[in-house]
């Protein structure tokens, strides 16, 4: 009982001290105006930082059949002729049409211009390769559609598998796509490739 007690005094006592015994103290803060300031200035340099960022535009590898191989900064949005007219244009022995000049350039992007050579002997091999079947990472859903069993909602669901998954490492993933088992795979199987 005596420990009740001495709790419950103990306890009055530390209530009458926190409260201050009924004084009533009103406490101000001032907040001064040069933090706010401060905050626009900061935001306006960060738009400032961002602005100037985005005029930088986007650093480009051109290499390959081109006078002046190298690293350039295009202002954006940039294709890929200016890209080439950056490094100095082509050289004697390039092939123009290994790229497609018309194409809008990407931050980071290689351009490589092949020889006259070199964009030969890459079209024969290409010719080589053709046995008939179709490559399930290149093709399209018209000629995924040429495929047993696929129809367009099976060749868009082929198409959104590999652009989830970066595409096929063999023919036998295709069973990863919905909708294609065992049974349709077999039926496709020889005329499906992966590169």
């Amino acid at each position: 009982m005596k420990q009740g007690f001495m709790t419950t005094a103990i306890l009055f006592f530390l209530l009458l001290t926190v409260s201050g015994c009924g004084n009533n103290k009103t406490v101000y803060f001032e907040i001064p105006e040069q933090e706010t300031q401060t905050e626009q200035i900061s935001t306006e340099t960060a738009e400032g930082a961002y602005d100037s960022a985005k005029e930088e535009g986007c650093y480009v590898y051109v290499c390959g059949a081109v006078k002046k191989p190298g690293v350039y900064v295009l202002k954006s949005p940039a294709r890929v002729y200016e890209a080439i007219e950056a490094a100095g244009g082509l050289i004697d022995e390039a092939s123009p049409t290994s790229v497609n000049q018309a194409q809008t350039v990407e931050d980071g992007q290689m351009i490589k211009i092949l020889t006259k050579e070199e964009a030969t002997a890459l079209e024969t091999e290409e010719v080589s390769e053709e046995d008939g079947r179709i490559d399930i990472n290149q093709a399209s859903a018209e000629e995924l559609m040429t495929l047993p069993g696929i129809g367009k909602a099976k060749a868009d669901s082929i198409i959104s598998y590999r652009k989830k998954c970066g595409g096929f490492s063999s023919i036998e993933e295709i069973m990863q796509v919905e909708g294609i088992k065992e049974g349709l795979f077999n039926g496709m199987k020889d005329s499906i490739k992966v590169k």
